[in-house]
């Protein structure tokens, strides 16, 4: 390390998304440490069936796929704070990458042609910089080598935040807001679709809806984070 960068570091040392240590020379994003502990659910069976069932009956899904298990005022939750509000699209996109290699160790890279991000409305985009589940999309794509696409799905209205709603209030509140732009970019095709977090599942529920609406033949769910 130059002198330069030293001294930069020094003033403002890059810290770990995830516990706010500072990280080592040769550590990005994530301290080694964190790695190693953060609760990690995608190769687990038992919580995967957990996941499959917040869609029975509701979706017909093929997967449901998330890396890690969200636990309120835990780590996992400060790297989803820092996805959402902190204009961190390099986190994002690192963190994709990561789901990115468990996923294909499930051989996933084999079971879908093509990776959509759920959008976000360009003004919630713009004021927010960026679309954190675009920039994960663009990640885990990178690692599978499997198509990502952005303007396939489009959010037509603006919506309130689902923080802190019920389910059916979330349902309430994402009714009619996606559309599909090119129905037949869809048709026939076996589609992940991928968002931040899943917790009551209503806005990947809506979003999930159209794509099959619009023919898609398969549609898997992958997000970063999940609460069991």
């Amino acid at each position: 390390m130059n002198p330069l960068q030293l001294a930069i570091e020094l003033m403002y040392p890059r810290l770990c998304s995830a516990c706010f240590g500072t990280l080592q020379v040769y550590e990005n994003h994530i301290c080694i440490k964190c790695n190693l502990s953060l609760p990690k659910i995608a190769l687990h069976e038992n919580e995967q069936v957990k996941l499959d069932k917040k869609f029975w009956g509701k979706l017909n899904i093929e997967n449901t796929y998330s890396f890690l298990q969200f636990i309120k005022n835990g780590p996992v939750q400060n790297i989803l704070h820092k996805l959402k509000y902190k204009n961190s699209p390099e986190l994002a996109n690192f963190m994709g990458r990561w789901f990115g290699n468990h996923l294909l160790t499930l051989g996933f890279d084999k079971e879908v042609d093509l990776i959509l991000g759920i959008p976000l409305h360009p003004i919630k985009q713009k004021r927010r910089g960026y679309n954190q589940a675009d920039q994960l999309a663009e990640g885990i794509s990178e690692i599978l080598q499997v198509p990502f696409e952005t303007n396939i799905l489009v959010r037509t209205e603006f919506t309130e935040t689902q923080t802190n709603k019920s389910r059916y209030k979330r349902f309430e509140n994402m009714e009619g807001v996606f559309k599909i732009e090119d129905p037949e970019k869809v048709k026939g095709k076996r589609i992940a679709l991928v968002d931040d977090v899943l917790t009551t599942g209503a806005t990947l529920e809506i979003a999930g809806a159209e794509l099959i609406k619009a023919g898609c033949s398969e549609l898997s769910i992958l997000t970063l984070a999940a609460a069991l």
